[in-house]
Order: C-alpha cells, then sequence, then structure tokens
C-alpha cells in the first residue's frame, strides 16, 4: 500500500508558546520604539502547471485531494472528437489560471500559495468510442477475487484529480471544471475527496493503519521504464489505475504490534522491512529464519508486491487516506505505471493470500490515461488525435 504523524498538536503548542513569549516582550517594553515586524517565512517555489508532464503527478504531494470522474455526451465521432478537443482546452485554461494565481474568480486568488497541482486523465471507454491515441494496454481491470465495486463510484470518460495545500481551492475549482464539462454536454459520474495528515518535506506519510505508504516508489530511471509512456506519441504521459479501499481500521488495530508488522512485512515504528534496519532497505523476501520459514511471511503484503516477483517492474504509488463517515473509511489508491497489467498481476498476488485482506474492501476502481503536459501557450490532450 503506497498510496504523515499529524503535526498539528505540535504547531499550536509551539505558535502558542510564541504567542506567549512575544505577549511578554511587549507588555514589558515601555520605551514606545516600534519594532519592526518579523521576517516572513521562506516561501516554497510554486507548482507550475505547464511542462512535459502534469504535475498532478509529479509534483509533491499536498495534504488536501479531489478525485473527480466525468461521461461526456455520445456523439458520433468528428463530433465527439470536436467537442473533447474544446473542452480539454477549457480544462486547460481554467487549471492554468488557478494554479498561476490569475483565476478571475476572486475564491481562487492566491493560487500559487495554495499549491495547486491537478491531473487531465481520459477512460478507456472513451478512448475506443472516439479512435483516440493512447496506449494500446489501456483497458479496464479484471474482476478480482473479493471486489465489491460500486459501479457508480468508479470508472468514467474523464478522471481529474486535483491536489491543494488546503480544500478551499478544491471545491471552487471543482465547480468551476464540472461547469465547464456541463457545458459541453456532460456530466459528473463520481467525486471523492482524500487527505493526508501533514508531513515533513522527504518524509513518507501514514495511512489510517498508521504505517508509512509509498516508501517503495521508484526513482526515475526506474520510472522511466515502468512509469512514464515509452519515446513516441505517449512519452510523458502515464496509467493512472484508482482503487478505494475500504479499511477495518478497528479491527486491525486490535492486533497486536508484531502481528500487524507480519501482516504488513514492515515495522510499525520506522517503516523498515522486516529484513532490513531503515525505512528505504530494500525488502529481502529471500531471507529465513533459522527454522526455515521466511522472515517476511509469504502471506506479507509486502513480499507479494514486491518487484522482484513481477520481473522488477515498478509502479509510483501517491495514496491518500478518505473518511466518509465511521463504518467507510479507507485508502484512495492512485498508482501510475505504463501498462495497468502491471497492477493487475501485483492484485492477483494480493488477492489470493495477503494477510490484510480480512481488513481490506475494494468498492471502485478506474483506469484512465493520464495525458502529457501542456506546453505553454499548448493545451492537453494534443497528442489523441493522431
Amino acid at each position: 500500500m503506497d498510496r504523515r504523524a499529524l503535526l498539528a498538536g505540535g504547531a499550536l503548542l509551539a505558535a502558542g508558546a510564541g504567542a506567549g513569549v512575544g505577549a511578554m516582550v511587549r507588555g514589558a517594553d515601555t520605551t514606545g520604539v516600534a519594532r519592526s515586524a518579523p521576517e516572513p517565512p521562506p516561501e516554497s517555489p510554486p507548482v507550475p502547471f505547464h511542462g512535459l508532464r502534469q504535475a498532478g503527478v509529479t509534483a509533491a504531494q499536498q495534504p488536501a485531494t479531489q478525485l473527480l470522474a466525468f461521461d461526456l455526451a455520445p456523439a458520433a465521432t468528428s463530433d465527439g472528437r470536436a467537442a473533447l478537443k474544446a473542452l480539454l482546452g477549457d480544462l486547460t485554461r481554467l487549471l492554468a489560471e488557478a494554479v498561476g494565481g490569475t483565476a478571475a474568480d476572486p475564491r481562487l486568488a492566491g493560487g500559487a500559495d495554495a499549491r495547486i497541482s491537478s491531473l487531465v486523465a481520459v477512460g478507456p471507454g472513451l478512448a475506443g468510442r472516439l479512435g483516440l491515441s493512447v496506449p494500446a494496454a489501456l483497458a479496464d481491470l479484471p474482476a478480482f477475487p473479493g471486489d465489491r465495486l460500486d459501479p457508480a463510484r468508479g470508472g468514467g470518460d474523464l478522471v481529474l484529480q486535483l491536489c491543494a495545500a488546503d480544500r478551499w481551492p478544491l471545491s471552487v475549482l471543482t465547480e468551476q471544471l464540472t461547469g465547464a464539462v456541463a457545458a459541453k454536454g456532460g456530466g459528473l459520474r463520481w467525486a471523492q475527496s482524500g487527505f493526508l495528515p501533514r508531513t515533513p518535506a522527504g518524509t513518507t506519510p501514514r495511512n489510517l493503519f498508521g504505517y508509512k505508504d509509498g516508501t517503495a516508489n521508484p526513482a526515475e530511471n526506474d520510472a522511466r521504464q515502468w512509469v512514464w509512456g515509452a519515446p513516441g506519441p505517449h512519452e510523458h504521459g502515464t496509467v493512472l489505475v484508482y482503487r478505494r479501499i475500504r479499511m477495518d481500521v478497528a479491527g486491525f488495530a486490535a492486533l497486536p504490534e508484531a502481528g500487524r508488522d507480519r501482516a504488513m512485512g514492515r515495522r510499525l515504528g520506522d517503516g523498515a522491512p522486516l529484513t532490513g534496519a531503515a525505512e528505504h532497505d530494500e525488502p529481502d523476501i529471500y531471507t529465513k529464519n533459522p527454522d526455515g520459514s521466511y522472515v517476511l511471511p509469504a502471506t506479507a503484503h509486502v513480499r507479494l508486491s514486491s518487484p522482484r516477483l513481477d520481473g522488477g517492474a515498478r509502479i509510483l504509488r501517491r495514496g491518500y487516506s478518505y473518511d466518509d463517515g465511521p463504518g467507510d473509511r479507507g485508502l484512495l489508491f492512485c498508482a501510475f505505471m505504463r501498462d495497468p497489467g502491471q497492477f493487475t498481476r501485483i492484485q492477483n498476488r494480493l488477492a489470493a493470500k495477503d494477510a490484510l485482506n480480512p481488513f481490506l474492501e475494494h468498492t471502485a476502481s478506474a483506469v484512465a490515461y493520464v495525458l502529457p503536459g501542456a506546453a505553454q501557450g499548448g493545451a492537453l490532450g494534443e497528442r489523441l488525435w493522431g
């Protein structure tokens, strides 16, 4: 599970302490000399919209996300292609303005500070109907044992993901993007919000089970082989596999910590694999105990999802948690890969004997081709028509 200890309490405590010290200093100052304002904290570099790849895949994950899927009106191929091209132009403009802080809507003022990033992706159904140039491997996933999928929560002709430092711009952008799709005869199919705990830069967030999620993501050299499209029309594009996974948080927490670690294949505290000493140590699926059993149990999640069982293939995981009520909390599994068959092979192994299966239920699924990025002055989807 790729898919951050909460620092808010510590931040509030520090802020409160700072406020108290400041008040004492001001109270002791009877000179009447004006004090200069403190230096503002250094600004993070803005997230660019334009580029070879969409920032919704490449930018650092933000604490809030909104996934949207739309269905477009049926049309003749020529009319449908023209409508989609116009719609992608509208979406490009709206997203670029929001990211760059130039949106006319005052509710999106300061977009650069909100660190908005986005991705736009095309579903296999739409690609087939309109004869779009997408990877040959783009297809819906097969059924897996244990799936409890709700069709109303998955699929879609277009899938969008928005991320930001907080939910406010996501809500406004959802309104605008939904309006743009409706103006072209389409409609919202499903929407799902998610979140991450605030985590220091460069560290791995935790999921609702408490484990670090996303540790073994590929480096750029591996990503060029396994995540991004091969040189050609799909270079800098990728395929999104989305799974909404309900988690039995209380049931899993009832296991002793050692049992949870064995089920996951990693230690809760530091995220290290059971065969290693640090979080980013490569899990060794072949190391055995003196009695001949594997140190990483045969049913451990980390073992079954190991690239060593799949010719070295790796996927890029950018998961989020969701909370839709006490009985419906879990993981928004968002993973990126060149070929969705990579996920199919992993999930077949997991569905067969993952120790986490009693605590997980897959309730929605989607696959979509994430378009290459847009150049300055260009639009998303310019290579779809070849």
